[in-house]
Formats: C-alpha cells, structure tokens, sequence
C-alpha cells in the first residue's frame, strides 16, 4: 500500500522524533497527536495526524486495531530511503523523473509525472494542477532529505 501523506519537508532527525512521540502500546488517534504536539514542534493535531501517516509510510509507526504505535526496530536511513520511494504515493515516479540529462525544476518534474496523477486526484480540486505542483515539491524536498536526490542551482538531480 501506498500512502500519499508527505508533510511539509523537516530532517530525519524530526521524522525520527515525531516516531519517538508514538506510543509502543497503541493508542488512540486522539492520544497520539496529542503525544506528537507535545513532544515536538508539530503545531496542531491536524498536522500530527499528517506526520503519523506519513511515519506509517516509512515502516517508523502502524496502525492497529487499538490504534497507533511506534515499531520497536526503527529502520536505517537506507530503509528509510527505500520505504520513501516505495510506500510513499508518487515517490517513486517524482524520483524517476529526475533520472535525465541536467537538473529538474520542480514544475518540470510535475510536467513528467503529471500523466501518473489519478483521476478521482485531479477530480479532487478545483485546481488539481496547483495542489500537486506543491506535492512533487514536497516530495522532491524530502528525496533530498533522504538522500535519493539533492538540490542543485536550477532545480533537484537523482542521486
């Protein structure tokens, strides 16, 4: 399953802080934004809920019955990286775009991936174009955070 949560690009640092705030027993959404809020400078349940799915996505937190926990064996950096590319909506062909000749901006790595945007996405929106132009930059930043791409004077390179 992929998850098509990407929050607002921090380090890993914070991806691995926001996972230290979830609890190992599961506990309820409620509880756990509330743990996310006051243990890191994640500003509003809302945006914990975001950072919790998205923990979800990189194997750092699962969802169970009883609700949200942390897991135990925190993965690598290298699995994160992976997780990210594979388990993170549109991840992987953001990514891929970069795989050519000379830097991408990030509006010319939308152009590329903009076919792969499902219709009930585009349907979402008013201005599907706008809301997913913000997406690929979000997740563009995060590949750089996970080492998958970096930031060069025109736009992002695959690494």
């Amino acid at each position: 399953m992929r998850l098509k949560v990407a929050p607002e690009p921090r380090s890993r640092a914070s991806v691995r802080e926001v996972s230290a705030a979830l609890p190992i027993v599961p506990g309820s959404e409620d509880d756990c934004c509330a743990r996310v809020v006051e243990a890191t400078d994640v500003g509003s349940r809302e945006a914990a809920r975001e950072w919790i799915t998205f923990c979800r996505a990189l194997d750092l937190a699962e969802e169970t019955d009883s609700g949200y926990r942390r897991l135990p064996d925190a993965p690598d950096d290298a699995a994160l990286a992976r997780a990210f590319r594979e388990r993170v909506f549109a991840a992987s062909e953001v990514r891929d775009a970069l795989e050519t000749d000379g830097p991408r901006s990030a509006d010319e790595v939308f152009e590329r991936v903009r076919e792969a945007v499902p219709t009930w996405e585009r349907n979402r929106s008013t201005d599907w174009q706008a809301d997913w132009r913000e997406r690929v930059r979000r997740l563009l930043e995060w590949a750089v955070v996970f080492g998958l791409a970096e930031r060069v004077d025109d736009g992002y390179r695959a690494l």
